[in-house]
């Protein structure tokens, strides 16, 4: 590769990396770094963006039994998910890449296409067992990079004792139309509807891209029609008082919240409030995202995939194959994603984690049928898109454009 031209694709990606700074899921800040390394040195650098596990965590434990079985020791560093792609573009630019990468699946696409990452093609990494849709990305130009550790997503979650008082049977819930009557029972009972962040950054768009697909609409034509009558269902949702003005500002974090209270019937949030959710103090259920006739809607991806960053000594990617295929196989995945609180990648593992705990079914169901958002080879055009979408989400819910005009604006500008 050309020295020059890869140091301004490298640099044309910063860009886009900082525009990528995605909280699907909440973690605590990090730092550290890599030190330069020579072939034969024995030791291995693993970057990740899981600070909140420390050296005593069975994660941290995880990646030093994989150095040991591959023979060699391995330097982990853990920074937070908004500075991983710019640190790795940095490493990248001196010539110091971490020998092992696993960083947010929207970040691979503009990472590959700066040159930083591996083709599956080149470190023969195997990804035979994930899930074609999770795998997708990862993938680029016909390209695959990397794999998928592990998914989350979103769905809806629904307060039973909320839903029998209203005489809302969930099982009648089956596309939008269903959906918005059984609203309608819930705010005719004195209940509130559904709560969900429609907030001016990538949080807003990640909760909207469900209704969008739903519709049956692309990212690729926001002025559809199919798209404009996703952000009409969300408008009348405001409008007729069943969702409340707050999701113009609502983080998943407070419309988690809002939800938390009780009074409302559902509210559309992802894997990571499980937790919460136990301690709500409430019968809840879980139900996928339905699209507009029927079935589920194809909902984002969160989660990490484990790649190989570009290296002088290509004889380095034999065992950084090692240490990724480690980590991401068998009884270690299952521990992994148990950790993480995701969905495995795999049928096979997927299964095993329904097994466990037959709660995460319906969450298996939504990843099944669950989206990258950069996959259709949007790889780096996805940012600008986003900014579009989340503007024009905000702009009809706020009434001061109309969800056509709005969304109108917002493909003109995404072009």
């Amino acid at each position: 590769m050309n020295t020059t031209s890869r140091q301004r694709r490298l640099t044309a990606a910063a860009v886009t990396v900082a525009a990528l700074a995605i909280t699907a899921t909440a973690c605590s800040s990090g730092s550290g770094g890599g030190d330069a390394k020579s072939a034969g040195s024995g030791t291995y650098t693993v970057w990740d963006p899981y600070p909140q596990f420390d050296k005593t965590s069975d994660w941290a434990k995880l990646v030093d039994q994989c150095g040991t079985k591959a023979g060699v020791k391995v330097k982990r560093t853990a920074f937070d998910t908004s500075d991983l792609g710019n640190k790795t573009l940095l490493a990248a630019q001196q010539g110091n890449s971490p020998d092992v990468l696993i960083v947010d699946n929207p970040v691979v696409s503009t990472l590959a296409e700066a040159g930083v990452l591996t083709t599956t093609a080149d470190n023969k990494l195997d990804t035979s067992k994930a899930d074609p849709n999770l795998l997708a990305a990862g993938q680029t130009g016909g390209k695959t990079y990397g794999t998928p550790i592990g998914a989350n997503t979103l769905a809806l979650y629904y307060n039973k004792d909320v839903l029998k008082a209203a005489g809302v049977d969930i099982a009648s819930v089956k596309g939008w139309t269903s959906l918005t009557a059984a609203l309608a029972k819930v705010k005719k009972a004195g209940k509130k509807g559904i709560t969900f962040s429609a907030i001016g950054t990538e949080e807003g768009s990640f909760q909207f891209l469900p209704w969008l697909w739903g519709s049956g609409a692309k990212l690729t034509e926001l002025d559809s029609q199919q798209a404009v009558s996703a952000l009409t269902l969300w408008k009348d949702w405001l409008k007729e008082g069943y969702a409340p003005n707050s999701v113009l500002n609502n983080t998943q974090t407070t419309s988690w919240q809002e939800f938390a209270s009780g009074d409302y019937a559902f509210s559309e949030n992802g894997t990571w409030q499980l937790a919460n959710a136990k301690k709500a103090g409430f019968g809840y259920g879980v139900l996928p995202i339905p699209a507009a006739a029927g079935g589920s809607a194809a909902a984002p991806t969160g989660g990490e995939f484990v790649t190989i960053p570009v290296q002088k000594d290509t004889g380095r990617y034999a065992t950084s194959q090692k240490l990724v295929t480690c980590l991401t196989s068998g009884d270690n995945l299952y521990n992994t994603d148990t950790t993480l609180s995701y969905v495995a990648p795999t049928s096979e593992v997927q299964d095993k984690q329904v097994a466990a705990n037959p709660e995460l079914k319906p969450w298996v169901d939504a990843v099944k049928a669950a989206k990258g958002r950069t996959s259709d080879d949007l790889g780096t055009k996805y940012p600008k898109i986003s900014e579009q979408m989340w503007k024009a989400v905000q702009s009809a819910l706020s009434g001061s454009k109309s969800p056509k005009d709005a969304l109108s604006e917002a493909q003109s500008a995404a072009k």
